[in-house]
């Protein structure tokens, strides 16, 4: 017999050869769809065969499992299933939108309005529409990558780096817990005259008991708690509408992008580039996966994408119809009346024009905006720490690393209204630390594979975040020259 280099051919002894043809021999009589798919594909070897074969058992072992838990109920009882419907996608970007309603938008809108009448309606449907191309955006990468704004960038920075940007970015999230602590205790001072320090202190132990149904099989729980109270806003902030309603036409003019002073462009400015949250940026990659926590299987990305765009549209144009309300309320009640800068001279010009009924529904309005925003904020803290330093710490120490520095201000500051401008200036210093690594990474072929954003797409997003970033820049610049 001529040799041969071919172990699986037998020779006269019972070597190397006889064994390995022996063994296959053997697979095959117990595996025979390596048969079958050896003849579908002839480039296949007998290995690979075997392997796709082991894959495709696996494959379908998994699918009758997962049929089986579709169609099992409780008590053993058969349910239908309906597979991954649009309703157990939604979530995540009602919990991100809570940022775009917190006291610091409250204030800016009512300002917007009673200064200027309806003239920068245009500015707040302009900026809504960025925000639901940046949210979107921060979802479409959690769900593609399976990873966090913060995670992703943990694992390409250095130590130091990443030191660093923690601590950029937890300055960032002290400053969003103030301006929600601020206005939750506002709020309270409104409703039952605590004093702002007791107020703050009452708002930092509901928002932790909040918190605590973060995460895990409770996570979905926490979701329809900040939803109902995004809908206690809702109602808060538009209930004056409906006992004065605006003129149509001028809500209409307002669409119409003009300017009539200096002080309007400046205005403009400071809504427009204080629209973007950093936190929700950051916060957003990681709710899109941690509402699967405790178990649930995910759909597929295809569906998850989809999903997440009806998730982020409504949960925007909801967000959007509250900051809305707000200015066109002040436009139509407010408009030429002093005193509305502060959220308390606000509340009480609502009350002297609409009635001590809807003032009093504002206030309350108000304080589901601190509670709802106030937890949320600690939550992106918590995740942005994991991600960047890998450390998982508990959330009420979270908590109060981003509560007492809020308290102390409430104690000694004698114009809480003015440290919230302060607040909100240091918001606009961190948006391009948020919006450039997600305008490279939604980029990046490597992590986003086919989902990768396409040329037209990747412009669009570079000039909405060059427009965001200039508009802070901007009014960082504005407030430091004591003009803003």
């Amino acid at each position: 017999m001529p040799r041969t280099n071919d172990p699986t051919i037998a020779s006269n002894t019972h070597g190397r050869g006889y064994g390995r043809m022996h063994t296959i021999d053997k697979r095959r009589t117990i595996h025979p769809e390596q048969e079958r798919l050896t003849a579908k594909h002839p480039e296949l070897n007998i290995v690979d065969a075997e392997t796709a074969a082991s894959i495709e058992r696996g494959d379908a072992e998994i699918d009758k499992e997962r049929a089986a838990a579709r169609t099992q109920g409780r008590g053993g009882k058969t349910v239908a299933h309906h597979g991954h419907a649009l309703a157990g996608i939604l979530g995540p970007a009602f919990v991100a939108a809570v940022a775009y309603v917190d006291p610091g938008n409250v204030a800016a809108n009512v300002t917007s309005g009673a200064r200027y009448g309806y003239l920068l309606v245009w500015v707040l449907v302009l900026a809504n529409a960025m925000s639901v191309l940046i949210q979107y955006q921060s979802a479409k990468l959690g769900i593609v990558t399976g990873k966090s704004l913060p995670e992703l960038l943990g694992e390409r920075m250095h130590d130091a780096g990443r030191f660093m940007f923690f601590m950029q970015a937890e300055v960032i999230a002290i400053a969003t817990d103030l301006a929600e602590l601020i206005g939750g205790a506002i709020a309270l001072n409104l409703l039952f005259g605590l004093p702002l320090f007791v107020g703050g202190v009452v708002i930092g132990a509901v928002s932790t008991v909040l918190l605590l149904f973060e995460g895990g099989k409770t996570h979905r729980l926490f979701e329809k708690m900040v939803i109902a109270l995004l809908l206690v806003i809702t109602f808060g902030f538009i209930a004056g509408l409906f006992i004065a309603p605006p003129n149509p036409a001028d809500v209409a003019g307002g669409l119409i992008p003009h300017f009539t002073t200096t002080d309007s462009v400046l205005m403009a400015s400071s809504m427009l580039g204080a629209t973007v949250m950093p936190h929700a940026i950051y916060l957003h990659s990681t709710l899109v996966n941690d509402h699967y926590a405790g178990g649930q299987t995910k759909p597929s990305v295809k569906r998850l994408l989809d999903g997440s765009k009806v998730d982020v549209f409504w949960a925007l144009v909801l967000a959007g119809t509250v900051n809305l309300s707000l200015l066109i309320l002040a436009a139509n009640s407010l408009y030429g009346m002093k005193g509305t800068d502060s959220i308390e001279g606000a509340q009480h010009a609502i009350v002297s024009v609409l009635g001590p009924v809807i003032g009093t529904i504002f206030s309350i309005g108000l304080l589901a905006s601190s509670l709802s925003s106030t937890s949320v904020g600690t939550y992106a803290g918590s995740e942005i720490m994991h991600g960047l330093l890998r450390i998982k710490a508990p959330m009420w120490a979270c908590r109060v690393v981003t509560l007492v520095p809020g308290l102390i201000v409430l104690w000694f500051a004698p114009n809480p209204t003015e440290a919230l401008v302060i607040g909100q200036v240091i918001l606009s210093v961190g948006i391009p630390f948020a919006i450039i690594p997600l305008m490279r990474y939604t980029h990046n072929k490597e992590l986003m594979g086919k989902w990768v954003d396409g040329p037209i797409k990747h412009a669009i997003f570079i000039a909405v975040a060059a427009l965001i970033i200039a508009l802070n820049v901007l009014l960082i610049v504005l407030t430091i020259l004591g003009k803003a």
